[in-house]
């Protein structure tokens, strides 16, 4: 599609400046992967170039360093006793006592078996004394593939320090050539509490992130890697590397295991249609009561407020399973619908895939709506009266009000709350589990999958059960999740760099 000019833009009216906004997005698209593929070449390039310069600087290092800083190289932390910096050096040379320990007594041990995650299983073995068979343990591959992962992560944290201390030690040869004092132990804890504040108290919030975020995340990646579930436990039957099969298993179309793949794109196509749904019909459904209750004549205004407030002060898991049962087939609904005679037999509201989907939409609206009404009612407060007195003026109608004025306002202020709700409702599990939990909709293709999928499943209640049930199939919820990542991550770096927030805030400063 070509590239048309401001005027001959303007000159194209509503539905031709739309389609034309959809041709150059999607005409748009190879360019944008030609740049991202760009990108990720320069930052390799890039990365390579600096592991060049750091193994430059290291030889450089030992070449011209002192007979200190070459003793460093080996002993860590000499240097900077020998210099009298005694902190620093006892806190270099205890870091590589503690790494030659575990090496040598523990992280050698899970290393060695880490290619295979165990080759001796438990069993039974006799005992001539108790004159009966006992259980002797055999590999633990769960522990292997766990402590193998922090042994690694630990040689990786010991290259970094060990880098840190000949750096350490280069600079403090320039120091001493150029005639002044080196810092001293009093001055290096002076400095974390003044100059380097802001990171002594990031240590701990970093050192969190890594030990329950990071850790977790790259040890689920690796699981995807094997054949870990609820016939290869890692302790009574050993599970070992299995490659690139589970991700064949979930993303082939060849597959004939429980029709995996057919299973994950039905509740990969579900899962962004509800999160579409449940994030817009919410968001523009709330504003849309915001604007009525802020409407000038409209009276309590505060009572209206109130009791979509108290809405809230109900814990939702509560509200979700009492409209569960009151629209089961012996619930309320269909009890007085019955009684009136308006229907014959209880209408499936749960069990019929069409009318099941409607039905979680609608009560995830009614679950919303009061939370969004707050937000916006805090934003349509802050909108300058001004620019609605001046567009009167101008002759503009309510909805070019609503749509030049108002929209773009809130979506300038909630662009990054719109972007993570749509993100937690791609991980929604309560709305779904809690109403729909033991009345599954039918779908006889998805039951027969992994798990015993249903159509409203998500993605996350799909991996919910099948870590749950009686095969709990870790590697197929670990691959599961890693899709999920996926997209999200995906999703929210376009959005992100699409919305108002992120591009136009000179706009609304």
């Amino acid at each position: 599609m070509p590239n048309l000019t401001d005027l001959e833009y303007l000159r194209l009216n509503r539905p031709q400046k739309a389609i034309y906004k959809v041709g150059r997005f999607f005409a748009g698209i190879p360019a944008w992967f030609l740049r991202l593929l760009l990108a990720i070449w320069n930052k390799l390039k890039a990365f390579g170039i600096a592991i060049k310069d750091q193994v430059l600087d290291i030889i450089n290092t030992f070449k011209n360093g002192s007979w200190k800083t070459r003793a460093s190289f080996f002993v860590m932390g000499f240097g900077n006793l020998a210099r009298g910096q005694i902190l620093r050096g006892l806190l270099f040379l205890i870091f590589q006592a503690v790494f030659i320990f575990y090496m040598i007594f523990f992280g050698g041990h899970w290393l060695s078996k880490f290619n295979t995650l165990g080759d001796v299983g438990s069993g039974r073995v006799y005992d001539p004394v108790l004159d009966t068979y006992v259980l002797e343990a055999g590999d633990d591959s769960f522990k292997i593939l766990l402590y193998g992962l922090l042994s690694i992560l630990f040689i990786i944290a010991f290259i970094y320090t060990w880098r840190l201390n000949v750096k350490q030690n280069r600079i403090a040869d320039g120091i001493i050539a150029s005639g002044k004092k080196l810092k001293s132990g009093k001055d290096d804890i002076k400095s974390l509490t003044d100059d380097y504040f802001h990171k002594t108290l990031l240590a701990l919030p970093v050192a969190g992130i890594v030990i329950f975020t990071v850790i977790p995340i790259i040890f689920m990646i690796l699981v995807a890697f094997t054949n870990y579930d609820g016939a290869h436990d890692g302790y009574s039957n050993l599970f070992t590397w299995v490659g690139m099969d589970n991700f064949n298993e979930l993303l082939s179309l060849a597959s004939n295991n429980n029709n995996l793949s057919y299973t994950f794109g039905e509740i990969l196509s579900w899962t962004l249609m509800w999160a579409i749904f449940a994030t817009f019909t919410n968001y523009f459904l709330g504003m849309f009561v915001a604007i009525m209750i802020n409407k000038k004549g409209i009276h309590l205004k505060k009572l209206w407020r109130g009791i979509l407030v108290l809405t809230i002060a109900i814990p939702q898991f509560v509200s979700l399973l009492y409209v569960s049962k009151l629209f089961a087939n012996n619930g309320l609904v269909n009890g007085l619908l019955l009684d009136w005679g308006w229907i014959s037999s209880p209408i499936q509201f749960w069990r019929d895939p069409t009318l099941a989907r409607i039905m979680v939409i609608v009560v995830n609206i009614w679950i919303g709506i009061p939370y969004l009404m707050l937000i916006a009612t805090g934003i349509l407060m802050n909108i300058p009266k001004d620019m609605y007195e001046s567009s009167r003026i101008d002759g503009a109608n309510a909805f070019q009000q609503y749509s030049k004025i108002t929209l773009p306002y809130m979506l300038f202020v909630t662009g990054p709350y719109l972007l993570t709700s749509f993100v937690n409702n791609i991980n929604n599990f309560n709305v779904i589990y809690l109403l729909t939990w033991g009345q599954a909709a039918d779908n006889p293709l998805l039951a027969t999958s992994g798990g015993g999928a249903t159509s409203v499943d998500l993605l996350i209640t799909w991996l919910f059960k099948i870590t749950t049930g009686a095969t709990s199939n870790y590697k197929l919820a670990a691959v599961i999740g890693i899709m999920i990542f996926i997209v999200v991550a995906g999703i929210s770096l376009i959005v992100y760099n699409v919305i108002p927030s992120s591009r136009n805030e000179e706009d609304y400063s």
